[in-house]
């Protein structure tokens, strides 16, 4: 077995708030956590992520399970559990946690691996920490199996809270993330012609995020009268509007923004309407800064939005981002992410992210969207991406 938990080492600090997480973990009942999510044991090392299954897991007949192991008030007792070839990765660069197993191939090993250290560190009957919606099956049917007096508790709002306050590199990756994404689709915006399809302008703009050194996640598109925001071989033709929605990853961190785009000049209905997005979108961010209540933002946005003209077919939503798109603050319940918004009466605090955006399916003109990522700080916010929030021409 490929392990390198009894190579000699000095343990390193955690690349995180380990008082914040055992604070969590007691209020939560919890003594050990084992999380095997992407984004949060990329959080738990620090920003580490395997490149081999970046893009998929599936592998043989099981999947790639990364797991991170932490003990309450002991973080000298952590452990990385990964895949066989990410020894070498350690060896490159060593993981911060003093045990390292790198020695997996599925779900089964990694867990079997988990139990071993749990065993180990005197944690084998304890109340463990899972990710109930990312760990498989068959690997808490052997935690289970094999820890007998364990208790499982979702450790999902703790990992949750971990991370809701973004520190001065997360924000800068936060930061860049929205640059890139915004730049790239403005280019693509102005790259676009009369004749254009949505497929060739969703391939303009992954190659315009990729050659910016951000990873493409999706692109959401309409044309024209359409409120229809999938890929297809509509084109776009002289007149009509288009609005581009996409979500690009930079060294894990989410940007999530949209914009418009007009074939020739906007008309005076296409800059009136725009305006009353912007509106709804001013008035939220007129409530933005650290220590007021999420749903201050919703209500000011709100009662902005049932003056407009537009009201029946216009929407408000705003929403956490950060290693993910839809994380805490959670400020709306179910809309449209099936979730409760439980952080909409607590003050926002500095270092929270979060997505602002109104939305118009006007009958008519189109599918009309301004979404916009604030950072909240002690005087306001700092919106990132800033530029393009008007009409911005294509086919120059």
């Amino acid at each position: 077995m490929n392990d390198n938990a009894g190579q000699a080492r000095q343990p390193t600090v955690a690349p995180f708030d380990t008082a914040k997480l055992d604070r969590l973990m007691e209020e939560a009942g919890i003594d050990v956590i084992a999380a095997t999510s992407k984004h949060n044991t990329q959080y738990l090392m620090g920003g580490y992520k395997f490149i081999f299954f970046a893009a998929m897991d599936a592998i043989g007949h099981s999947r790639y399970l990364p797991m991170v192991i932490y003990e309450k008030g002991a973080p000298d007792h952590s452990a990385y559990v990964g895949n066989r070839m990410e020894g070498a990765e350690h060896q490159n660069n060593p993981f911060w946690t003093p045990a390292v197993h790198t020695a997996t191939w599925g779900t089964q090993d990694a867990a079997g691996l988990a139990v071993e250290h749990l065993k180990k560190i005197g944690k084998a009957s304890g109340r463990i920490g899972i990710e109930p919606a990312f760990l498989p099956s068959d690997a808490r049917d052997l935690l289970a199996s094999r820890l007998d007096g364990a208790r499982f508790v979702d450790a999902t709002h703790v990992l949750e809270r971990l991370r809701a306050v973004k520190t001065a590199d997360e924000l800068a990756k936060l930061r860049r993330a929205s640059e890139l994404i915004t730049d790239s689709m403005l280019a693509t915006i102005a790259a676009a012609r009369a004749g254009s399809t949505k497929l060739e302008i969703i391939e303009q703009l992954r190659r315009e995020e990729t050659n910016r050194g951000l990873h493409f996640e999706y692109c959401l598109l309409t044309l024209g009268a359409s409120h229809n925001r999938a890929g297809s071989p509509q084109a776009w033709a002289e007149g009509e509007i288009l609005s581009i929605d996409s979500g690009g990853n930079y060294h894990g961190y989410i940007g999530d923004l949209c914009r418009m785009g007009v074939l020739g000049e906007p008309d005076a209905e296409l800059e009136d309407l725009l305006a009353e997005v912007e509106r709804i979108q001013q008035a939220a961010f007129a409530k933005v800064r650290a220590g007021v209540l999420g749903s201050e933002m919703i209500v000011a946005a709100e009662a902005e939005l049932k003056a407009s003209p537009s009201a029946a077919f216009t929407d408000f939503f705003c929403h956490g981002m950060g290693l993910i798109t839809h994380e805490a603050p959670f400020l709306m319940t179910n809309h449209p992410v099936a979730y409760e918004g439980i952080d909409a009466d607590k003050p926002l605090e500095a270092g929270n992210v979060i997505s602002v955006e109104t939305t118009m399916l006007h009958p008519k003109r189109g599918f009309i969207k301004l979404e916009d990522t604030l950072a909240i700080t002690d005087k306001g916010y700092e919106m990132f991406g800033d530029r393009g929030r008007g009409w911005n021409r294509g086919g120059v």
